[in-house]
């Protein structure tokens, strides 16, 4: 593919856990990502970088670390940080942002799973 035809998109997706467990973040990492990536048709080659916070009460393990051990960006950058702490906020809640480089026809899908589609409601699938 030329050059020319591939655009930079960000897409951005969110996921609550069921519980602070290691099983439940890989699980709920994982899910986000098929979905995302599923949904917008890219693979590895695609994703230049992908950024992820967690809330606060999400210690037991990094997103980050759970994308890779589910077997993505196995090659590309994976950052992890601490979501800012404000009143009300949905606990247990993993946020995504992944930059990809490639040509889409249509905009980026976000994906929104579980409790976190309450952030995105204007965005819920049909």
């Amino acid at each position: 593919m030329e050059a020319e035809d591939r655009k930079v998109w960000a897409i951005r997706g969110a996921v609550t856990v069921d519980s602070n467990s290691p099983d439940d973040v890989d699980s709920a990492v994982k899910e986000m990502l098929d979905a995302i990536y599923k949904e917008n048709h890219i693979t590895e080659d695609d994703v230049v970088f992908t950024l992820f916070s967690q809330t606060q009460d999400i210690t037991k393990r990094n997103a980050a670390a759970a994308a890779r051990k589910g077997g993505y960006s196995t090659h590309t950058p994976l950052f992890c940080v601490q979501e800012a702490t404000v009143e009300n906020m949905l606990p247990l809640t993993i946020r995504v942002l992944i930059e990809v480089e490639k040509k889409m026809d249509k905009k980026p899908v976000m994906v929104y799973l579980k409790g976190a589609m309450a952030l995105r409601p204007d965005l819920r699938r049909k």
